[in-house]
């Protein structure tokens, strides 16, 4: 067995995560990628997949699309949308990625974080009630896991204040709640295409404008498309190709959306493949739950979850480091998650915090999370349990038979 180094990483093993025996993740290409992406470059100034995969979005959302860069563009997106500034104050779990704050922060909004619900680890609707004041224009919800947020509180609170909701649905391309996809019930809505996630161009993002919002589509246009009116001048809405608004180049690239495409179509099947996996851990780590050695992700009954992360939470930081590094030891590349955003030096600087958002600093230290892609092996899946099992067995001190494979992968 290889032993952690002092710098954090593994002797014996490469310092790139992904050359290690065990990834975090794999990017799962799909049938029609390179014949797409290739008529994509061979046909760079048509801008047909971006037309189709924004199709693709809007039709599973119900909502207008536009591509972007990355989720955080769209999220920059939506704050210019939102008009936030100074004096301006935006709800935002602690718990989450910075630029579900910085997008906010970067046009002079203060973020006021708010702690998360220790069950789903989602943003806290008791503490967004308690954390809304005069000031608050934006409350953000990001569906931890794909997991999906109280909808139902959150969307009925926000309407009687007046309040804009934006999800930042990174995780929650394919997930839902109460069969509705996530993204859909938001006055916009951001989703992420990055490497890590289930549907992925490697770096790709969406924002989502709800259709009864008529006032923000128009203008949405204006700044994904650097401020002008190009959208409309090329419809022959206007004669005049002119700048009108605040934005920038917020267009997902030809070549990108080529790729986006051909994974939204097999999007079903990565999915289907991902919740086999999860469901497979799930299975195999229920003795150890049943223990009182660790507890595993709750998915709430009117949320479908996309599998989008296998995550475990251990009942101190001392046990999560010590199954981190047995499992480090033998090359798996399991992950921590973020830290609180209230404690970080820019929330600081930026925002606040409602309350202590105590549930959001254990997490913290107690989350780790499991590799996981649609073809990992069902008995890779099976000796991580194993390894995760023979390390809280040593530390607890009982006996604990192998978990079952499932013979269905």
């Amino acid at each position: 067995m290889t032993n952690l180094r002092m710098d954090g990483g593994v002797a014996g093993l490469p310092d790139d995560p992904s050359s290690w025996p065990v990834p975090y993740c794999k990017q799962f290409v799909s049938q029609n990628a390179m014949k797409y992406v290739t008529s994509a470059v061979q046909n760079s100034s048509a801008s047909t997949y971006r037309e189709r995969s924004q199709a693709q979005l809007a039709s599973l959302v119900n909502r207008e699309v536009l591509l972007t860069p990355s989720c955080s563009a769209a999220l920059e997106m939506a704050a210019i949308l939102t008009e936030v500034s100074a004096g301006d104050e935006v709800i935002v779990p602690s718990f989450t990625f910075a630029t579900t704050a910085s997008a906010f922060a970067l046009f002079g909004a203060t973020i006021v974080f708010v702690d998360s619900d220790p069950m789903t680890l989602n943003i806290d609707p008791s503490q967004v009630v308690a954390a809304i004041s005069p000031r608050t224009k934006v409350i953000v919800v990001v569906h931890y896991a794909g997991i999906a947020c109280d909808m139902d509180s959150l969307l009925a609170l926000a309407e009687t204040r007046g309040i804009v909701v934006v999800e930042d649905c990174a995780h929650a391309l394919l997930a839902t709640y109460k069969g509705r996809q996530l993204g859909s019930f938001g006055h916009l809505a951001a989703f992420s295409f990055h490497s890590t996630k289930n549907i992925s161009c490697v770096e790709g993002g969406a924002l989502c404008v709800r259709r009864d919002c008529k006032a923000l589509w128009p203008r949405a246009r204006v700044i994904w498309d650097k401020g002008t009116n190009r959208q409309d001048f090329i419809e022959g809405k206007s004669d005049k190709y002119v700048w009108v608004d605040r934005g920038s180049s917020f267009a997902l690239s030809e070549v990108s959306a080529a790729l986006l495409l051909a994974q939204l179509e097999a999007g079903q099947e990565i999915t289907a493949k991902r919740r086999m996996a999860w469901g497979l851990y799930h299975e195999q780590l229920e003795a150890c739950e049943m223990r009182g050695w660790l507890r595993r992700p709750v998915v709430p009954a009117l949320s479908e979850h996309n599998a989008h992360i296998y995550y475990i939470l251990f009942p101190n930081a001392q046990v999560c480091q010590a199954v981190l590094s047995q499992l480090r030891s033998q090359g798996v590349e399991a992950n921590r998650h973020y830290s609180p955003l209230h404690s970080s030096p820019a929330g600081q600087r930026f925002g606040h915090p409602h309350g202590t958002c105590a549930v959001s600093e254990h997490i913290a230290e107690v989350i780790l999370r499991l590799p996981l892609w649609p073809d990992i092996p069902s008995r890779t899946v099976g000796d991580i349990t194993q390894s995760i099992a023979s390390a809280l067995n040593a530390i607890y001190g009982s006996v604990l038979a192998q978990p079952k494979l499932s013979s269905n992968m």
